[in-house]
């Protein structure tokens, strides 16, 4: 499984969003810290949930690094969240 599948389905099975977006950025990313051969090292996630409703930018970005510690686990270097809540 790659990461980008792992991300994807750990983040649906654990915040239940209504939308989700999550691309592999990493060939931008090209000989800069982290970068490494065949990518999978830098992401960006969309993610629309009804959990992060009444939370701060903060608590919903930890709430999200929380759930994806095992993608930095598996050598994820960096990831770009955009995190909101239904209606925003």
């Amino acid at each position: 499984m790659t990461l980008q599948h792992w991300i994807t389905q750990t983040l649906q099975e654990s915040l239940q969003p209504t939308e989700l977006t999550v691309i592999d950025e990493s060939e931008k990313h090209h000989g800069h810290a982290g970068w490494r051969e065949g990518g999978e090292t830098h992401f960006q996630v969309y993610i629309v949930s009804q959990v992060f409703s009444g939370k701060s930018r903060v608590e919903r970005h930890r709430l999200v690094n929380g759930v994806l510690k095992g993608a930095f686990d598996r050598g994820l270097h960096a990831l770009a969240i955009q995190a909101k809540a239904p209606g925003e």
